[in-house]
């Protein structure tokens, strides 16, 4: 049973608005594709562990506290026998392990050892058991997602599940019996009560409203060059047609997560969408989709 499902990582949300409507420095390209990555292979295992049977709870992105450290798991599924914590790697290439640290083949680039990461995570959601006066057997594991991706020198005794593995693993889950109890149930209702909203970890880079380019680009090539023809935005690159509706509603929601201390106002998002529409469109578009707050030009929506 899924009890949290994967929503799209607020940093990686953000770039990409930035992205379209300024030029990222090489560090938050890299960034801006590592999330990619990152979120790409955690969906790609989600859908091979979506119809797994018998009793287990299914959390998905946790990020969790414990004695004032925070801590992220991609996945963690509560069965009968054991809490497995599962961190997803999209790794593309070939690496090795040389002791703790993790190289690539191709430039010798150092990259995080993700079952340092791994093993602090697993230590820190021990504790977290041992604080809510809860015992569970815990298995950690790193599932290297990606079928392009090669482990050279990986220790035999490491929680390391490699792409030609992965199918295995999940049938092996699959054919474990699991009965939960209400001790899971009470673990699980708990987890989901502690998962922290706002991630400590963020790294954005700064930006300001002036410096963003205005307009309203095409949903699938993200071009500006877009006009209205009777009810549609067209894209005068690609073609494609999108309901004016719709696209006031995905400019407002960039907008609202951008510059979150602003309000939502028809004059706003007029200014916004570099008068792609007008303003008594956009006022209709907002009456129908949020709460007006307010009356005539002081009038905002939540």
């Amino acid at each position: 049973m899924l009890l949290k499902e994967r929503t799209e990582p607020h940093d990686l949300v953000v770039l990409r608005y930035l992205n379209n409507r300024m030029e990222l420095s090489a560090k938050d390209q890299f960034q801006l594709s590592t999330l990619e990555k990152g979120y790409a292979g955690e969906v790609m295992f989600d859908q091979k562990t979506e119809h797994l049977s018998e009793e287990r709870y299914i959390i998905d992105d946790l990020l969790l506290q414990v004695n004032n450290s925070f801590f992220q798991l991609d996945k963690v599924i509560i069965a009968r026998d054991a809490i497995h914590l599962i961190d997803v790697k999209n790794f593309v290439g070939d690496f090795y392990l040389d002791g703790d640290k993790l190289y690539a083949v191709k430039n010798g680039r150092e990259y995080k050892n993700p079952i340092t990461q791994l093993t602090r995570s697993a230590t820190l959601f021990r504790q977290l058991l041992q604080n809510l006066k809860l015992n569970h057997i815990v298995h950690a594991t790193t599932i290297f997602i990606n079928p392009e991706f090669t482990l050279y020198q990986a220790p035999m005794d490491q929680p390391i599940i490699l792409p030609t593995q992965t199918n295995r693993y999940i049938k092996e889950l699959q054919n474990t019996p699991s009965k939960l109890e209400h001790s899971h149930q009470i673990l699980a209702q708990k987890l989901l009560s502690l998962h922290q909203v706002k991630n400590p970890f963020s790294n954005l880079p700064d930006y300001d409203y002036e410096q963003l380019e205005k307009g309203i680009y095409c949903k699938n090539c993200y071009s500006f060059n877009t006009y209205v023809q009777k009810f549609d935005l067209v894209c005068g690159k690609c073609g494609t047609h999108e309901k004016i509706g719709d696209a006031v509603l995905r400019t407002t929601e960039e907008f609202k997560l951008l510059f979150p201390e602003y309000r939502i106002t028809s004059a706003n998002i007029y200014k916004w969408a570099n008068s792609t529409f007008s303003n008594k469109t956009i006022s209709r578009v907002l009456q129908k989709n949020f709460a007006a707050i307010g009356k005539n030009r002081h009038t905002y929506y939540e």
